[in-house]
Protein backbone atom coordinates (compact mmCIF):
# COMPACT_ATOMS: atom_id res chain seq x y z
CA UNK A 1 0.00 0.00 0.00
CA UNK A 2 1.32 3.44 -0.93
CA UNK A 3 2.11 5.99 1.81
CA UNK A 4 -0.76 8.22 0.58
CA UNK A 5 -3.21 5.33 0.83
CA UNK A 6 -1.90 4.39 4.27
CA UNK A 7 -2.37 7.97 5.45
CA UNK A 8 -5.93 8.09 4.08
CA UNK A 9 -6.72 4.70 5.67
CA UNK A 10 -5.48 5.92 9.04
CA UNK A 11 -7.47 9.16 8.73
CA UNK A 12 -10.67 7.31 7.82
CA UNK A 13 -10.30 4.85 10.70
CA UNK A 14 -9.50 7.64 13.15
CA UNK A 15 -12.38 9.86 12.06
CA UNK A 16 -15.05 7.17 11.72
CA UNK A 17 -13.96 4.63 14.34
CA UNK A 18 -16.53 1.92 15.01
CA UNK A 19 -18.93 3.38 12.40
CA UNK A 20 -16.91 1.38 9.85
CA UNK A 21 -18.27 -2.18 9.64
CA UNK A 22 -15.93 -3.28 6.84
CA UNK A 23 -12.74 -1.77 5.42
CA UNK A 24 -11.29 -3.02 2.16
CA UNK A 25 -8.37 -1.90 0.01
CA UNK A 26 -8.16 -3.31 -3.51
CA UNK A 27 -6.16 -2.11 -6.54
CA UNK A 28 -5.34 1.16 -4.82
CA UNK A 29 -8.93 1.99 -3.88
CA UNK A 30 -10.50 2.08 -0.43
CA UNK A 31 -14.05 0.87 0.17
CA UNK A 32 -15.66 1.36 3.55
CA UNK A 33 -18.97 -0.11 4.61
CA UNK A 34 -21.24 1.40 7.25
CA UNK A 35 -24.67 0.71 8.74
CA UNK A 36 -27.63 2.53 7.18
CA UNK A 37 -28.49 4.25 10.47
CA UNK A 38 -25.10 6.04 10.42
CA UNK A 39 -25.22 7.39 6.89
CA UNK A 40 -25.94 11.06 7.64
CA UNK A 41 -23.39 11.32 10.44
CA UNK A 42 -20.68 9.52 8.44
CA UNK A 43 -21.28 11.57 5.29
CA UNK A 44 -21.04 14.78 7.30
CA UNK A 45 -17.72 13.65 8.79
CA UNK A 46 -16.38 12.60 5.37
CA UNK A 47 -17.22 16.04 3.97
CA UNK A 48 -16.11 18.22 6.90
CA UNK A 49 -13.23 16.42 8.64
CA UNK A 50 -9.94 18.33 8.21
CA UNK A 51 -7.98 15.24 7.05
CA UNK A 52 -10.70 13.95 4.70
CA UNK A 53 -12.52 16.88 3.01
CA UNK A 54 -14.60 14.87 0.55
CA UNK A 55 -16.24 17.92 -1.00
CA UNK A 56 -17.65 16.10 -4.01
CA UNK A 57 -19.96 13.17 -4.53
CA UNK A 58 -18.87 12.14 -8.01
CA UNK A 59 -21.21 9.16 -8.36
CA UNK A 60 -23.88 7.21 -6.53
CA UNK A 61 -25.10 3.89 -7.85
CA UNK A 62 -27.47 1.15 -6.81
CA UNK A 63 -26.36 -2.48 -6.62
CA UNK A 64 -28.51 -5.62 -6.69
CA UNK A 65 -26.71 -8.55 -5.05
CA UNK A 66 -29.51 -11.10 -5.61
CA UNK A 67 -27.41 -13.51 -7.73
CA UNK A 68 -23.98 -12.37 -6.56
CA UNK A 69 -21.35 -15.09 -6.22
CA UNK A 70 -23.43 -17.50 -8.31
CA UNK A 71 -26.11 -17.57 -5.64
CA UNK A 72 -23.77 -17.92 -2.66
CA UNK A 73 -24.42 -14.37 -1.37
CA UNK A 74 -26.26 -14.47 1.96
CA UNK A 75 -26.28 -10.76 2.82
CA UNK A 76 -28.81 -8.01 2.09
CA UNK A 77 -29.93 -7.69 -1.52
CA UNK A 78 -29.63 -3.95 -2.22
CA UNK A 79 -26.77 -1.55 -1.61
CA UNK A 80 -25.75 1.94 -2.63
CA UNK A 81 -22.15 2.84 -3.45
CA UNK A 82 -21.11 6.47 -3.00
CA UNK A 83 -17.93 7.54 -4.82
CA UNK A 84 -16.37 10.53 -3.11
CA UNK A 85 -13.59 12.87 -4.18
CA UNK A 86 -11.52 15.32 -2.19
CA UNK A 87 -10.35 17.94 -4.67
CA UNK A 88 -8.30 19.83 -2.08
CA UNK A 89 -6.48 16.72 -0.77
CA UNK A 90 -6.54 14.68 -4.00
CA UNK A 91 -7.91 11.39 -2.74
CA UNK A 92 -10.98 9.20 -3.26
CA UNK A 93 -13.04 6.73 -1.27
CA UNK A 94 -15.99 4.45 -1.95
CA UNK A 95 -18.67 4.26 0.73
CA UNK A 96 -21.03 1.28 0.61
CA UNK A 97 -24.31 1.04 2.51
CA UNK A 98 -26.73 -1.90 2.41
CA UNK A 99 -30.47 -1.33 2.79
CA UNK A 100 -31.87 -3.24 5.76
CA UNK A 101 -35.10 -4.38 4.05
CA UNK A 102 -34.94 -6.31 0.76
CA UNK A 103 -38.68 -5.89 0.10
CA UNK A 104 -38.70 -2.12 0.57
CA UNK A 105 -35.10 -0.83 0.46
CA UNK A 106 -34.82 2.60 2.11
CA UNK A 107 -31.79 4.75 2.89
CA UNK A 108 -31.49 8.34 4.05
CA UNK A 109 -31.01 10.89 1.27
CA UNK A 110 -27.64 12.66 1.26
CA UNK A 111 -28.90 15.60 -0.82
CA UNK A 112 -28.37 17.91 2.17
CA UNK A 113 -24.71 16.83 2.35
CA UNK A 114 -23.94 16.84 -1.40
CA UNK A 115 -26.54 18.48 -3.64
CA UNK A 116 -25.31 16.43 -6.61
CA UNK A 117 -26.96 13.39 -4.97
CA UNK A 118 -30.34 14.67 -6.18
CA UNK A 119 -30.34 13.15 -9.66
CA UNK A 120 -28.11 10.21 -8.67
CA UNK A 121 -30.67 9.16 -6.04
CA UNK A 122 -33.51 9.61 -8.53
CA UNK A 123 -31.66 7.35 -10.96
CA UNK A 124 -31.12 4.66 -8.28
CA UNK A 125 -34.82 4.91 -7.38
CA UNK A 126 -35.89 4.63 -11.01
CA UNK A 127 -33.62 1.75 -11.99
CA UNK A 128 -33.42 -0.25 -8.73
CA UNK A 129 -36.45 0.83 -6.71
CA UNK A 130 -34.26 2.18 -3.90
CA UNK A 131 -36.07 4.73 -1.75
CA UNK A 132 -34.27 7.76 -0.30
CA UNK A 133 -35.94 9.16 2.79
CA UNK A 134 -35.86 12.96 2.84
CA UNK A 135 -35.25 13.38 -0.89
CA UNK A 136 -36.96 16.60 -2.07
CA UNK A 137 -38.37 15.18 -5.34
CA UNK A 138 -38.00 11.40 -5.64
CA UNK A 139 -39.56 10.45 -8.98
CA UNK A 140 -38.49 8.62 -12.10
CA UNK A 141 -35.65 10.14 -14.07
CA UNK A 142 -34.80 7.88 -17.01
CA UNK A 143 -37.89 5.76 -17.63
CA UNK A 144 -41.37 6.94 -18.52
CA UNK A 145 -43.75 7.86 -15.68
CA UNK A 146 -45.99 4.92 -16.63
CA UNK A 147 -43.11 2.45 -16.61
CA UNK A 148 -43.80 -0.70 -14.59
CA UNK A 149 -40.97 -2.03 -12.40
CA UNK A 150 -37.30 -1.21 -12.05
CA UNK A 151 -35.22 -2.35 -15.05
CA UNK A 152 -31.81 -2.85 -13.35
CA UNK A 153 -33.13 -5.33 -10.81
CA UNK A 154 -31.88 -8.79 -11.65
CA UNK A 155 -35.38 -10.26 -11.54
CA UNK A 156 -36.71 -7.76 -14.11
CA UNK A 157 -37.56 -9.50 -17.44
CA UNK A 158 -35.17 -8.59 -20.26
CA UNK A 159 -38.05 -7.79 -22.60
CA UNK A 160 -39.88 -5.70 -20.00
CA UNK A 161 -43.50 -5.84 -18.92
CA UNK A 162 -45.25 -3.29 -21.13
CA UNK A 163 -44.46 -1.30 -24.23
CA UNK A 164 -45.77 2.03 -25.38
CA UNK A 165 -46.57 3.15 -28.87
CA UNK A 166 -48.48 5.89 -30.61
CA UNK A 167 -51.96 4.75 -31.68
CA UNK A 168 -53.08 6.76 -34.73
CA UNK A 169 -56.75 5.80 -34.23
CA UNK A 170 -56.82 7.09 -30.63
CA UNK A 171 -54.30 9.85 -31.45
CA UNK A 172 -52.39 9.25 -28.24
CA UNK A 173 -49.68 7.12 -26.70
CA UNK A 174 -50.99 3.78 -25.40
CA UNK A 175 -49.49 1.10 -23.18
CA UNK A 176 -49.92 -2.55 -24.03
CA UNK A 177 -48.41 -5.90 -23.06
CA UNK A 178 -45.02 -6.58 -24.61
CA UNK A 179 -45.32 -7.99 -28.13
CA UNK A 180 -41.65 -8.99 -28.47
CA UNK A 181 -41.05 -12.73 -28.46
CA UNK A 182 -38.42 -13.96 -26.04
CA UNK A 183 -35.25 -15.13 -27.69
CA UNK A 184 -31.98 -16.67 -26.63
CA UNK A 185 -29.27 -14.01 -26.44
CA UNK A 186 -26.41 -16.39 -25.69
CA UNK A 187 -24.07 -16.61 -28.71
CA UNK A 188 -23.75 -20.11 -30.15
CA UNK A 189 -19.98 -20.21 -29.72
CA UNK A 190 -20.19 -20.10 -25.91
CA UNK A 191 -23.23 -22.32 -25.41
CA UNK A 192 -22.74 -25.50 -23.49
CA UNK A 193 -23.10 -28.75 -25.41
CA UNK A 194 -26.72 -29.83 -25.30
CA UNK A 195 -27.88 -26.36 -24.26
CA UNK A 196 -31.64 -26.03 -24.29
CA UNK A 197 -34.18 -23.50 -23.08
CA UNK A 198 -36.42 -24.57 -20.35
Amino acid sequence: MSPRLEKLSASLKSALGDKITDFNTHVGEITIRINPADIMEVCGILRDHEELKFEQLIDLCGIDYSDFGEGTWAGPRFAVAYHLLSVSLNHRVRLKVFAADDEFPVLASVVNVWSTANWFEREAFDLYGLMFEGHPDLRRLLTDYGFVGHPFRKDFPMIGNVEMRYDPDQQRVVYQPVSIEERNNVPRIIRDEGFHRG
